[in-house]
């Protein structure tokens, strides 16, 4: 979506996008429109050099090129009132800082096989849902619902008043994944194989959960530890 119109009547219509990039010397009343609507839309914005923009192969940008979402993105609340109302016991799955697309594909493709109900991501600092993404998790990203928030801290809370209880996936957690209750409402949190997850989040989650080990090995890939995960939650609702 190219221009600072077209990008301005998508977010007033309620179009889904997946980012917008704005020149980091854009400005006027429609640039900060933009920012606002995007603001209330939860679609990220990226300032970026002019460059950035022209690599995109597109003339007349105005300094605003938008990408459509190749997903659709769901309201948490309205997925959690969807379960529950179907009287299943919610299970979800937290992604923090996972930027690797192949990963995140591999997730999506487990996660649906294994019963989850809904993928939850932050607005930034993970990668994006693109084709490449979608093909990787074999159409999974357009199956299982996903629901981008601005705040992982925020869905945590919102979680918790909905009763729902948030492991933390840890290595040296003193718990291991098969003393955990996931046929209770829970939700799981995956963080990068290079940060973990993000220390204030941890904080917040109920409890810290690991997959024993036979090898001293320092981590699992954090699409292979998703799966082991899942499928003991799947094996303990079944």
């Amino acid at each position: 979506m190219i221009g600072r119109n077209a990008v301005n009547e998508a977010l007033r219509t309620g179009q889904q996008l997946d980012r917008i990039y704005v020149d980091t010397r854009a400005m006027g009343e429609d640039i900060s429109e933009i920012k606002k609507l995007a603001a209330q839309n939860g679609v990220p914005v990226n300032y970026v050099p002019a460059a950035k923009l022209n690599s995109f192969n597109v003339t007349n940008h105005e300094g605003c090129v938008a990408q459509i979402a190749k997903v659709q993105y769901q309201n948490l609340q309205d997925v959690l009132s969807f379960v529950i109302e179907n009287g299943d016991s919610p299970l979800l799955l937290i992604l923090d800082g996972i930027t690797d697309i192949r990963n995140i594909g591999g997730i999506a493709r487990t996660a649906y096989c294994t019963g989850v109900h809904a993928i939850i991501i932050p607005d930034k600092g993970i990668g994006a849902l693109n084709e490449d993404a979608i093909l990787t998790s074999a159409g999974a990203l357009e199956k299982i619902p996903i629901c981008r928030v601005n705040s992982l801290m925020k869905a945590v809370d919102e979680l918790h008043l909905n009763g729902i209880k948030v492991y933390a996936s840890e290595m040296n957690a003193a718990k291991n994944i098969a003393e955990a209750d996931f046929k209770e409402p829970c939700a799981i949190v995956m963080g990068s194989e290079e940060k973990g997850i993000y220390p204030a989040l941890m904080k917040i989650c109920d409890e810290k959960i690991k997959i024993p080990m036979a090898g001293d090995f320092e981590s699992l890939n954090v699409s292979v530890a998703t799966g082991i995960i899942l499928y003991e939650a799947m094996k303990q609702r079944l």
